[in-house]
């Protein structure tokens, strides 16, 4: 890579296929604190849905987006294309944050955001990989990737850290 590609890399480079061939451009989250969460329709986890959507309700209007991530990759846990994921998340949990497109987020075809977040937050003892459904990132608003949660941890339990992150800089 050149310098120059180097310098336009980072969060805000990145983009993400949305369903019905759209792009969420990453550029978009400037200024903003961002959850990025890998979902499942079909998990012990799903339940989380309601937690998110909590937390996006109360911070929405913060500078605080949510975007879930549909993936299949774990016991096959999202068998819904992407209309079905929408519909599910929608009548079941009252989602109203962005869903992208069904992805993968290990192996060869993991799809670019997971690569740049597994890179800039490793997991336990070190490792990349993402081991489950609804394992949780969380992008401060200069676009570092500051905490990486496991999908044991609920939403209830990083408002606060997501509250710190909205509190005005002492600056």
């Amino acid at each position: 890579m050149s310098e120059t590609e180097t310098e336009k890399t980072g969060f805000y480079s990145l983009t993400a296929a949305m369903p019905g061939n759209k792009t969420f451009d990453f550029a978009d989250l400037k200024g903003k604190v961002v959850l990025i969460v890998n979902t499942a329709s079909a998990c012990g986890f799903t339940p989380q849905y309601k937690g998110l959507q909590a937390l996006y309700d109360k911070y929405k209007d913060q500078d605080f987006t949510i975007l879930g991530f549909p993936c299949n990759q774990f016991g096959g846990q999202e068998p819904l294309d992407d209309a079905g994921v929408a519909e599910f998340c929608t009548v079941n949990h009252g989602v109203t944050f962005p869903l992208m497109k069904k992805s993968d987020v290990n192996g060869d075809n993991t799809n670019e955001v997971f690569k740049f977040l597994k890179s800039e937050k490793s997991g336990i003892l070190g490792l990349t990989r993402i081991k489950w459904n609804f394992e949780k990132f969380l992008i401060d608003k200069q676009g570092n990737v500051v905490q990486r949660w496991a999908s044991t941890t609920t939403p209830q339990a990083i408002d606060a850290e997501i509250a710190k992150l909205l509190q005005p800089s002492a600056n």
